[in-house]
């Protein structure tokens, strides 16, 4: 596809994209907040969590909710990339979306991101304007990762 042709293209859906990534910005600023703030506070100061699988007998119902839950955590991490290029809060949004879904290796990486510089501080600023008591940080043990 030549300079051209793509200047058309985007040209042509410039409205439909400036909507989206406000949509976006909509949802991500009340879906974040409602999420983040669900969570325990000692919510990272366990050194693992079970798999899925290993957390005992589920009813049926369970099913359809953890794949209701698991399709909205992806569409969230969708949400949380694209906001990384259009306004938004991107990695809260992404760790909401992580938050929500079940996948190998999912704790490591939910710790090494509220580890990063001011993620835990948005985390707990949000918690905090809500009533809720703030996310304890991370304990620096490693993390054996069952998830």
């Amino acid at each position: 596809m030549n300079l051209s042709r793509l200047s058309e293209f985007a040209g042509g859906y410039a409205g439909w994209i400036a909507a989206a990534s406000l949509v976006m910005l909509v949802l991500g600023a009340m879906a974040v907040p409602w999420l983040v703030c669900r969570l325990p506070s000692d919510y990272f100061q366990a050194s693992h969590r079970l798999r899925l699988s290993r957390r005992g007998p589920v009813p049926l119902a369970y099913w359809p909710w953890v794949i209701a839950r698991n399709l909205i955590g992806a569409v969230l991490i969708l949400l949380g990339l694209v906001m990384f290029v259009t306004p938004g809060q991107g990695v809260l949004t992404l760790l909401a979306g992580l938050w929500l879904t079940n996948f190998p290796g999912k704790y490591r990486l939910e710790r090494w991101l509220v580890g990063l510089p001011g993620v835990l501080g948005a985390v707990n600023w949000m918690r905090r304007r809500r009533g809720y008591p703030p996310l304890q940080a991370p304990s620096a043990h490693e993390s054996d990762d069952r998830d």
